[in-house]
């Protein structure tokens, strides 16, 4: 990419370079041709105002100005009679007067009273008018040499060619510095990249003087710690996944050999220990419900089934699923829930919330095993406010920033077996935020946790 860059700006600038130096080498000599062409035509205008019409008794005056004309602008003048004879001139008349004069003629093409003419070639430029000089017809013919002009324009294509070349030299050193200064950035970026691809997440994408290149790191910056979240998830998904799993099995194993070997005879010992059995296989099962549920949560939320539906009832139903907890467990319910509240939503998905939410108020309540569940109208914002209260140890500040996220759990340790994957609070995550639902928890250390949601409240028969 450097090297791209650097031939690029080095090609655009050298076209440039030599686009502006071809425009001032034909400016220039159109220029100063122009100019030289000017300057004799002013000459030979002012003098042949001075010499129209004058005797022979002017012609010291008329000499002087052309003597002075000569001197100050390096032209000579020539005051020619009918024959090709000089009455009047200024320095020595050439050796070929006679090409000179036969050129004048065939340029003028007659006399003719205050014709002016100009001609000439690369190395003369000439001017030609038709006076009258003591009462007869003359030419006033004035030649500038175009040596001081060609010399000119000459030195100043020489300058020309020269700051060309050093602006090209400049060009190509200035455009490698500028595009090493833009690939720089980039390669760093690339060279970070590959150290990532190769699992080392403490690399760190530097920002850039670049906006879209600064953008692009922080970007990065993000996807990489998105990846290594994602990669410590599964490195612990596997480690608890692998503990769940294996726990479960070995207890299968286990009293599934002691009923073949100790209790298949005794009723008793053989009903307490198939018991075991069912329990553990359904923690197997909804350790494999947890995970496939996240999976179809995260791939079918693109279509919500939403509907009105009495959310009063609906949190009366899910409530009456725990009641085994309260039979066999020790648990306490307490249920303060307005009636005939209604939302809409996806009756199916909700379910999946308010259950994930209540079950984790189980796994993580205090030695009481008193979990508070309200549901409450909210006139004022026509919103229901729904709430599970545990009495557990709380969450820190630092482990609410990661409770929603997939797979991960409490590092605190608590009184009883903590069932599940970690999958729980991230499906209720999933789905409440595809509903656009305000939801969070309200929870300090040593003081228990509150999970809310805030669902939309409507009537139980919607307008159509």
């Amino acid at each position: 990419m450097q090297v791209l860059l650097w031939r690029y700006f080095a090609i655009f600038t050298v076209l440039v370079i030599a686009a502006v130096a071809l425009v001032c080498f034909s400016v220039l000599g159109n220029a100063y041709s122009a100019q030289a062409r000017d300057r004799i035509s002013t000459i030979g205008t002012g003098l042949s105002v001075l010499i129209d019409g004058k005797t022979s008794q002017f012609t010291g005056e008329v000499s002087g100005e052309m003597g002075r004309y000569a001197f100050t602008d390096g032209v000579n003048v020539y005051l020619i009679d009918e024959r090709g004879s000089a009455d009047i001139y200024t320095g020595a008349l050439p050796s070929d007067w006679t090409d000179i004069v036969g050129a004048m003629n065939s340029a003028v093409d007659g006399w003719t009273q205050g014709r002016a003419v100009v001609y000439g070639s690369s190395s003369m430029l000439n001017y030609v008018s038709c006076v009258t000089f003591n009462q007869s017809e003359h030419y006033l013919l004035v030649r500038y040499p175009m040596h001081v002009v060609n010399e000119s324009v000459r030195t100043m294509q020489i300058y020309i060619v020269i700051i060309a070349a050093v602006a090209i030299v400049l060009s190509f050193v200035v455009s490698y510095m500028l595009a090493q200064r833009i690939s720089r950035p980039i390669r760093n970026i690339s060279d970070t990249a590959t150290r990532m691809a190769k699992g080392d997440y403490s690399v760190q994408f530097a920002s850039a003087e670049f906006e879209e290149i600064a953008s692009l790191s922080e970007s990065l910056n993000y996807a990489k710690d998105e990846i290594k979240k994602s990669d410590d998830f599964q490195r612990e998904l596997l480690a608890n996944v692998s503990h769940d799993l294996r726990t479960p099995l070995t207890m299968i194993k286990a009293y599934a050999s002691m009923v073949r070997e100790i209790s298949g005879d005794d009723p008793a010992k053989r009903e307490k220990h198939l018991q075991v059995i069912i329990d553990e296989a359904d923690r197997l099962t909804g350790l494999v419900n947890d995970i496939l549920n996240a999976s179809k949560v995260s791939a079918g939320l693109s279509e919500l089934n939403k509907k009105v539906f009495n959310l009063t009832e609906f949190i009366y139903g899910i409530m009456n699923k725990f009641d085994y907890l309260q039979e066999t467990s020790g648990y306490k319910f307490f249920v303060d829930i307005d009636p005939d509240l209604y939302t809409v939503a996806d009756e199916e998905k909700i379910y999946q919330v308010i259950y994930n939410l209540v079950s984790n108020a189980v796994n993580y309540t205090g030695a009481d095993k008193c979990v508070y569940v309200s549901l409450k109208d909210c006139p004022q914002t026509s919103r229901i406010k729904f709430a599970v209260r545990d009495t557990g140890k709380g969450i820190s500040d630092e482990e609410k920033q990661h409770i929603w996220d997939r797979y991960y759990r409490s590092k605190d340790a608590h009184a009883r077996p903590v069932k599940g994957t970690g999958l729980g609070l991230n499906i209720v995550k999933i789905i409440l935020q595809a509903h656009n639902f305000d939801f969070g928890v309200n929870s300090a250390k040593g003081e228990g946790s509150t999970f809310y949601v805030d669902f939309p409240e409507v009537s139980s028969t919607p307008a159509r």
